[in-house]
């Protein structure tokens, strides 16, 4: 039996239906045990940051791709202790190499395409 129950439905949800390049779950929940919301809940897994790169998200705009990952998780969200909070950063492959030139750029390394700073 699985310790983290619901992010491997996340996890297997999302890559079924969404077919991601890139699939960063983070389990934030520790971070938010505390909170008075979060009184009487036994559940670990309530609170969830994705990042998510998926073609399924060409034109489209941010927040149709988030409705399209909460109809997914859909019975996550809804289900008594389930997720409480979900933090999405959903994106293209094009924009994911776009911020990740970004961030090169900002380190001061060399772009890969023209070995150009």
């Amino acid at each position: 039996m699985s310790t983290t129950p619901v992010e491997d439905a996340m996890r297997l949800k999302i890559a079924e239906a969404l077919k991601p390049s890139t699939l960063e779950i983070h389990n934030d929940s520790a971070m938010h045990a505390h909170h008075k919301a979060m009184e009487g809940s036994i559940s670990k897994e309530t609170h969830f940051r994705l990042v998510i790169t998926s073609e399924a998200f060409m034109s489209k705009v941010q927040p149709a791709r988030h409705r399209m990952v909460y109809t997914l998780l859909r019975e996550e969200l809804e289900r008594e202790g389930g997720i409480h909070a979900l933090q999405l950063k959903t994106r293209t492959p094009e924009e994911e190499e776009r911020q990740l030139a970004r961030e090169k750029a900002e380190q001061g390394q060399p772009n890969a395409d023209t070995g150009n700073r």
